[in-house]
């Protein structure tokens, strides 16, 4: 529900919890999708076209915009194109707007429910990370947080399916009769983190081309899995995915839609179906209230618009971390842990033609240390969503930026210190972890540094 003409004082948060599979249904796996291109998106090194030479992404805990909601609301012509996109009302368009609709909260006659996770953004992705110096106590919005969902469902040794109703199983519901639980039989169970969304304007401006060819540099027992996922505003079209722990979304827009009816309850044009409670369809509190997309727009506007989380600058100069990040590199994280991507050229399109990136976003140097592909490092949660049975036990590699903001680690949050997410690495990530067990201690504390300062 927009709530227009103030600008709130606390940062906004992003709603993409964890971008859960569409209403209550996972999407369609890979397999089953209509035989539709992937955009031929071309990465920064292989357009020759571009004559500017790539600059550093702004990044900061600072709760300001990146620019691109001041270039996008300007009207720069071309950044979208997409039919089916509503136009963001221009009292609405700029980042305070975007920033408070993320807030929330969303009430029942917003919409909410009546099977849900929460009533806003905020619950989720309100961080006590980066408060902003000059005016202590401002809450930054859209970080990582100890909040997590719960997903549910079979496996038979062969495949893997759904929970009846979804593997998303909601926390809440606005009748009690109607609360889901796991029901008997459904053993795989698994918890998922709220992922930051800090910087995702520019993970979704990176081209396919470059996730292909970081995919192509890794050695074959380390090599990432891509997956090509529905862009849910170009019907038909797919992308490579990028977000979410299953790298199950690759647009922004697509991705809000997704967390808004499946952690909210809240239906929108490119998701109309309301949540089941365990497969059994309830009754709508207020029946015939749907979202008319531009929401989603301001939360996909708002995720645009975010910084790149910075580095702690202090820690990342002394020598022990500047040595810690050699060794890490040395011992082969990197190889999954990507420290840096160039983003597609400004007016490159993008998401099936949705979008065109734009100025603020083209042509940026990011360091994210994530390749945003799956890998199977021996912590997979079971779950099937995009990308069909053979990656049920893989995840997106983790991006590390704004890792020193975060107190719990891996998917699961299951991880309390640095050093115990490391070692819970096997299968692909076996050879890193052990190339790191054999360090010496001091070399050890060295990369622990590095990492502390991300």
């Amino acid at each position: 529900m927009r709530r227009v003409g103030t600008a709130l004082a606390i940062p906004a948060l992003s709603l993409a919890l964890t971008a859960a599979g569409p209403p209550r249904r996972d999407p369609p796996h890979s397999g089953d999708l209509p035989a539709a291109p992937v955009a031929n998106e071309a990465s920064a090194a292989f357009n020759s076209h571009s004559s500017n030479a790539p600059t550093e992404a702004p990044a900061g805990f600072d709760g300001e915009s990146n620019g691109f909601a001041e270039e996008f609301c300007a009207g720069q012509d071309g950044l979208v194109s997409s039919p089916n996109s509503p136009k963001i009302p221009a009292n609405e368009c700029n980042f305070e707007a975007a920033e408070e609709e993320f807030t929330g909260p969303e009430s029942v006659a917003d919409g909410l429910g009546p099977i849900y996770n929460a009533t806003g953004c905020g619950e989720c992705h309100s961080s006590n990370m980066g408060f902003d110096p000059d005016n202590f106590g401002r809450r930054l919005v859209g970080g990582t947080s100890e909040i997590t969902e719960k997903r549910a469902g079979y496996y038979d040794g062969r495949s893997f399916r759904d929970h009846p109703g979804g593997s998303l199983i909601q926390n809440r519901s606005l009748r009690a009769a109607e609360q889901e639980r796991v029901l008997p039989g459904y053993t795989v169970l698994a918890l998922r983190s709220t992922l930051s969304v800090f910087g995702d304007g520019f993970v979704e401006a990176i081209a396919n081309d470059t996730l292909k060819a970081i995919a192509d540099r890794q050695p074959s027992a380390q090599r990432g899995q891509i997956i090509n996922v529905p862009v849910l505003e170009i019907p038909g079209a797919t992308r490579v995915g990028r977000f979410g722990h299953k790298a199950q979304q690759a647009s922004l827009v697509s991705f809000s839609a997704d967390a808004y009816v499946n952690e909210m309850g809240i239906t929108s044009p490119l998701q109309r179906d309301e949540n089941t409670s365990n497969g059994a369809p309830v009754e709508d509190p207020v029946p015939g209230l749907d979202d008319e997309g531009v929401d989603v727009e301001l939360f996909a506007l708002f995720m645009r618009s975010t910084k790149a989380p910075p580095v702690d600058e202090a820690l990342a100069a002394t020598d022990d971390a500047r040595a810690g990040r050699k060794i890490f590199e040395q011992i082969e994280c990197a190889v999954c842990h990507t420290p840096t991507i160039v983003t597609a050229p400004p007016g490159s399109s993008i998401n099936g033609g949705a979008l065109k990136v734009a100025n603020a976003l083209g042509n940026k140097i990011i360091h994210p240390f994530s390749d945003f592909l799956l890998h199977d490092v021996g912590t997979g949660d079971g779950i099937v969503q995009n990308g069909g049975q053979s990656t049920r036990n893989k995840m997106r590699t983790a991006a590390l930026w704004g890792l020193r903001a975060r107190g719990r680690f891996m998917h699961d949050q299951l991880s309390f210190s640095l050093e115990d997410a490391i070692q819970r690495h096997r299968n692909q990530g076996e050879l890193a972890r052990n190339k790191f067990n054999d360090l010496r201690s001091s070399d050890k504390r060295r990369v622990l540094l590095f990492l502390s300062s991300l």
